[in-house]
């Protein structure tokens, strides 16, 4: 691991572009309906929720619940079109 990088101008093979699925954390405060639950975070993930609510002006619990909210979003709809493929696969068929 100490080896020293060797930066070049050549290529660099064939780069992918990911979608950058997480909204900053000002996007991260709007209401919904809640359920409560007991979780069990790492203090480093809390102060930096805390850190960024507070410069928002608004709950840490409040942004960390967006941040899943915004997952689940995401991943739900590329399952369900993962599924209409399928569907569609197997009324071809």
């Amino acid at each position: 691991m100490n080896a020293r990088i060797k930066y070049t101008d050549g290529p660099i093979g064939d780069p992918k572009v990911i979608r950058d699925m997480l909204p900053s954390p000002d996007q991260l405060a709007f209401r919904d309906k809640d359920v409560k639950i007991t979780i069990t975070l790492s203090k480093r993930s809390v102060d930096f929720f805390k850190d960024q609510a507070a410069k928002s002006e608004t709950q840490y619990q409040r942004m960390i619940r967006r941040l899943l909210d915004a997952y689940v979003e995401t991943h739900s709809s590329a399952l369900t079109g993962r599924r209409k493929r399928a569907d569609r696969k197997r009324s071809a068929v």
